[in-house]
């Protein structure tokens, strides 16, 4: 009887694994929003409402989350870790969020080749980082997450180097300071994204160390 009181540990995983879903599907919502621009029939903003649904549902399952923190008698690993991990996976989601309404904010009506390859990067670490949460229940998929780690941070690195190349570009091609203002604003919320996921991976990592 005690133990039909107690909430399923693959819950927590479930839900883990669901609310990094809404990071894939908002990263792919970001990539077309960039990749599109200055395209006919672009449409940014039902691509920031794309984002916004899935910032939305994210928001449901982390209080989910939250919710079954209170009122269960066992969880998976450290409650704090998981609630860290939820934390850093609705950062992604918000940081997500705020590309998406940046462009129509800052009237971005043109794609360049740096936030083409930034958005692409976003979207391949959301992808690992989802595939890493979704493991974490398989205790024979330790390395596989380890990996998925260390690539989001290498992807993180390599967001650094396009970032810095960008903003260069922009201030030495003597064109509009407003441009150049707005476009490193944007190209900063873009890396934003990713220092998120690194911090999400960085966390996955210490759960690791610590259950294993």
């Amino acid at each position: 009887m005690f133990s039909n009181l107690m909430p399923q540990r693959k819950q927590f995983y479930e839900l883990l694994a669901a609310h990094s879903d809404r990071l894939v599907a908002g990263a792919n919502a970001v990539l077309r929003l960039v990749n599109t621009l200055g395209e006919p029939g672009h449409d940014g903003a039902a691509l920031a409402a794309e984002v916004d649904m899935n910032e939305q549902s994210a928001d449901q399952i982390k209080a989910e989350v939250i919710s079954l923190l209170h009122k269960s008698f066992t969880t998976p690993f450290n409650r704090d870790q998981i609630h860290a991990l939820t934390i850093e996976l609705d950062n992604v989601i918000n940081a997500l969020r705020h590309v998406a309404h940046a462009v129509g904010m800052y009237s971005i009506k043109e794609s360049t080749s740096e936030g083409r390859k930034m958005a692409s990067l976003i979207a391949d670490a959301c992808m690992r980082l989802n595939r890493a949460v979704s493991a974490l229940s398989d205790k024979h998929r330790t390395q596989e997450i380890i990996d998925l780690c260390k690539e989001i941070e290498s992807i993180e690195s390599q967001a650094d180097r396009i970032e810095r190349q960008a903003v260069t570009k922009l201030f030495q091609d003597g064109g509009s300071p407003w441009t150049a203002m707005k476009m490193r604003e944007f190209y900063s919320l873009l890396d934003s994204v990713l220092d998120r996921c690194e911090d999400a991976a960085k966390t996955i990592e210490e759960i690791l160390i610590e259950n294993t």
